[in-house]
């Protein structure tokens, strides 16, 4: 989608949706807030929140007929995000959708009482934003993006690729509730692929760039970059240092691969956010979040971006490329 057209769909950072019309006679305008990490001007950002409100249209929510937006544009600090939480849950909406767990964390600190639906996280359990993905019991339902299991096959994928690869950085955000049991599923498959591990925190980029340019001073290295809102405002910097330093790299989601990075496997996020729609849906027709549970994804994509591939030399085994939902050329 192109940047012009999701100005007119959302209406801009941090702004309320325009009011185009009267609400129906009878009809009570509901509000919806939005809190994400990401900048306006993100390209990924845009196309979640667009998907989340083309699903709101879906169930005949209408911007400016029956429901107004107000969006918080963040930069993935704890601090911005606190601040645009908190400025959201004043303006007393009747739900809100929380993007990453870099969102759901701050709207929780600041309500336990407005109904929140999140997409994109890990492990809520773990984090305590609810007390069991079938009864949640809280303020907040959702959908989660995988299982610790995931974590295994990304260290398969990057052995699949770059069989010579016997070093491998995970890139991870140490503050993600998640972040742990996927290490642990990775570090458990590690001896039995013959590859030794080293965390790399991804919550500054100026850590990253030393890290990753000491770790690839030694030969036969490569990157597994766990998903967390740290890795997806930094993808630019990490993709930018894999290639700098011809490191493959196998990645959490789509959007890595398709701006240069080697493989992706993951998650369809923009899925996320139209199903998210459809809880807030629920929400404001009565339900609550406490009786909606949290649902694991249901679409997952590989996605090979060939280009990277051979600029780094790689020889990519045909059943692999068979296997890809999409092969960028």
């Amino acid at each position: 989608m192109k940047r012009r057209e999701f100005i007119t769909l959302l209406g801009g950072a941090a702004a309320v949706w325009p009011i185009a019309a009267r609400a129906q006679q009878g009809e009570r305008m509901r509000r919806i807030g939005v809190l994400t990490p990401f900048a306006a001007n993100d390209a990924e950002g845009q196309a979640r929140l667009t998907a989340f409100a083309q699903g709101l249209q879906h169930s005949g929510w209408i911007v400016g007929q029956n429901i107004r937006i107000e969006y918080r544009w963040g930069d993935g600090r704890a601090d911005t995000m606190r601040k645009y939480a908190a400025e959201l849950v004043a303006l007393a909406p009747d739900v809100m959708l929380a993007s990453s767990s870099a969102a759901v964390a701050p709207l929780l600190e600041a309500t336990r009482t407005v109904p929140i639906v999140f997409a994109g996280i890990g492990d809520p359990v773990a984090a305590g934003y609810v007390e069991s993905q079938a009864r949640p019991g809280g303020n907040a339902t959702g959908f989660t993006v995988y299982e610790y299991s995931i974590g295994g096959k990304w260290l398969e994928l990057l052995k699949e690729v770059a069989p010579r690869v016997t070093r491998i950085a995970v890139l991870r955000d140490s503050t993600v509730a998640a972040g742990p049991g996927q290490f642990g599923a990775v570090q458990a498959l590690a001896p039995s692929v013959g590859v030794d591990l080293r965390p790399i925190d991804v919550r500054d980029a100026g850590e990253i760039e030393r890290a990753v340019t000491a770790f690839a001073e030694s030969p036969n290295g490569g990157l597994v970059v766990f998903g967390s809102p740290g890795a997806t405002i930094h993808r630019d910097l990490i993709i930018m240092l894999a290639a700098k330093h011809r490191l493959p790299a196998v990645y959490s989601a789509r959007y890595f691969a398709t701006v240069g990075g080697l493989v992706s496997y993951g998650p369809d996020f923009l899925d996320q956010h139209r199903r998210a729609a459809g809880y807030v849906d629920r929400i404001l027709k009565g339900e609550k979040p406490s009786d909606l549970p949290v649902q694991a994804p249901t679409k997952f994509e590989l996605v090979i971006n060939l280009k990277t591939a051979k600029a780094l030399g790689l020889e990519l085994p045909p059943s692999l490329l068979a296997r890809a939902d999409e092969v960028i050329e």
